[in-house]
């Protein structure tokens, strides 16, 4: 049995059909420009629909989408803190004591005196003769001050190392700073001269720290008057 043969397309009737069209009277247009017509008012009604409505809408959905992401993302940030909550409360006591101990370790104003006595008999204790001793300036910071010490020492370098260790021993903070070591021109065992800053520190008591904020407030209030 042989196939049917296909039908054929008579496209030059299909153009007469187009071109032969009165406008006013639609209803007795022939099928395809009918057809043709409706395709195209849908397709119009689509790009419309689109441009008007779908767009936004689209565009909402977008946004709401990386909204809930980076919701999502938060949630789960906030669930790992909650998660690991005990341990970093245990690691911010840990620093808390850690503070503590580190400013147990600065005296107060009332022993700094007798701590530069200790740093003073530490030299000495060596053989060290000092030749400068000048405390400077004291330097406020946020929660402590630091105090500067000028020195100068005679001895060798195997006293100086030793008056290092001892300074590092103290139950105190102390810090030696810019050190430099030369010879000696003035002595005849061959000593040697060591210079260096010696800073140790003090914590600020309850009234300085007071009047410290006052201070800042001031001067914050005054920056805030000038706009």
């Amino acid at each position: 049995m042989k196939a049917s043969a296909l039908p054929s397309i008579d496209f030059k009737a299909l153009l007469d059909d187009f071109r032969n069209l009165n406008p006013k009277d639609v209803g007795n247009w022939p099928v395809a420009p009918r057809v043709a017509v409706l395709l195209g008012l849908f397709a119009l009604i689509l790009l419309a629909g689109w441009w008007f409505v779908w767009s936004d809408q689209l565009d909402a959905l977008a946004a709401r989408e990386q909204n809930e992401a980076k919701l999502k993302d938060e949630y789960t940030e906030k669930k790992k803190q909650a998660v690991n909550l005990e341990l970093y409360t245990q690691q911010l006591n840990d620093i808390d004591r850690s503070f503590g101990a580190l400013l147990k370790q600065l005296p107060n104003k009332a022993e700094v005196e007798s701590l530069l006595i200790e740093i003073n008999q530490s030299g000495m204790g060596r053989g060290l003769q000092f030749e400068l001793f000048k405390p400077g300036q004291e330097v406020s910071q946020e929660f402590y001050a630091e105090l500067p010490i000028s020195v100068r020492l005679t001895g060798s370098y195997h006293d100086f190392g030793a008056f290092a260790g001892d300074i590092g021993s103290l139950s105190r903070i102390v810090t030696l700073n810019n050190i430099s070591i030369s010879s000696n021109p003035q002595a005849k065992d061959g000593s040697l001269l060591m210079d260096a800053v010696t800073k140790t520190f003090r914590y600020l008591d309850e009234e300085e720290l007071a009047a410290k904020k006052k201070a800042a407030q001031a001067v914050k209030g005054g920056k805030g008057g000038k706009k």
